[in-house]
């Protein structure tokens, strides 16, 4: 699927299942809470912490797909082309960063 493609199958979802999008501040805040979900199933199976009983690593790809889930949402509510985005983006950091890691010892 191509992020374009996913722009509009969310789209679809929203307006027929969904009935419509939460408001951009609403969306932002579930962002937050998706990327808080995400980081807790990451820092106990990459990290430090233990899982607590019933929590497993499995829902790890499900929270990355809540996670771009809610920024496709954003992303289509506020007229965001992610596709565009995101090129311009490796640009952009192609551009800036094209020594910039090769002289970092701690890469090394």
């Amino acid at each position: 699927m191509t992020i374009a493609a996913a722009q509009q199958q969310v789209d679809e979802w929203i307006k027929t299942v969904g009935v419509r999008y939460f408001n951009e501040l609403t969306n932002l805040g579930i962002l937050m809470e998706e990327v808080g979900e995400l980081s807790r199933i990451m820092v106990r199976k990459y990290g430090e912490q233990s899982f607590k009983a019933g929590e497993t690593e499995d829902a790890l790809g499900d929270e990355m797909a809540d996670v771009l889930w809610v920024l496709i949402c954003l992303a289509n509510q506020t007229g965001v082309n992610l596709t565009e985005a995101l090129q311009k983006n490796i640009e952009k950091k192609t551009k800036r960063d094209s020594s910039r890691h090769l002289n970092n010892s701690k890469l090394q």
